[in-house]
Order: C-alpha cells, then structure tokens, then sequence
C-alpha cells in the first residue's frame, strides 16, 4: 500500500464532494458525520504523512514490545469501525500488535453482521 499512487473520493485524506442529495442532517445528528461519506470512502484509502517533521527523523529502537490494541465503541457506524481496524493493521508491523480488542459499549443499533 505504501508508495502506491490511489485515487478515488476520500483518498489521500481530500474532501469528498456532495451533491445536495447527499446531505443529510439526521444521518449526521445520529453519527456525528456523514455516514454516506464513510459508506463511500474505501476502507483502506490512503492518507497523507501529517507527522511533525522531527518525528519523521525520529529512530525507535529495533525491538519495541507488542502491544494490545482496544477499541471501545458505541453506536459506531460500521463502515468506520472497519476503517479503524484496517488503518491499525495496514499501518501497524504485525510484531507490534499482540492483539486487537473490539469493546461494543451497549450500543443499541443493529449491526450489519455479528461480531463476536
């Protein structure tokens, strides 16, 4: 995925363009965003380096403990809970992640799927 040229509404972290059709305002009070953007933006889209430029130089060292990853949710909209998950796997090196924990804080919305 690195280096790799992508195009597409959402890439490299650039707007996505609505029509006034796509605007809804209940869909944005129930999400907090627009879920037809997030239903529409790839799951593994690209996004720009916004590091500080000291941290682009900073050397870690060679062996870092994994770690577990938790993700709390609640009502989440689905298309960016995924996005979430993907981001952490694409973007992390596997010997890094011990484990990802998805939490579903009570939500009452149906899933598309169950995830347990």
């Amino acid at each position: 995925m690195k280096g790799s040229p992508r195009t597409g509404k959402g890439e490299h972290g650039k707007p996505y363009p609505l029509t006034e059709e796509d605007h809804d305002d209940s869909a944005y009070r129930e999400n907090g965003f627009n879920i037809f953007v997030s239903n529409n933006i790839a799951l593994e889209r690209s996004l720009p380096d916004i590091r500080h430029p000291n941290c682009k130089h900073k050397v870690y060292l060679e062996k870092l403990p994994n770690t577990s990853i938790i993700i709390p949710f609640h009502n989440e909209g689905w298309t960016s809970l995924l996005r979430t998950i993907h981001s952490i796997i694409n973007r992390t090196p596997d010997s890094l992640i011990a484990e990802i924990i998805l939490v579903d804080d009570f939500s009452d919305r149906d899933s598309p799927s169950d995830i347990d």
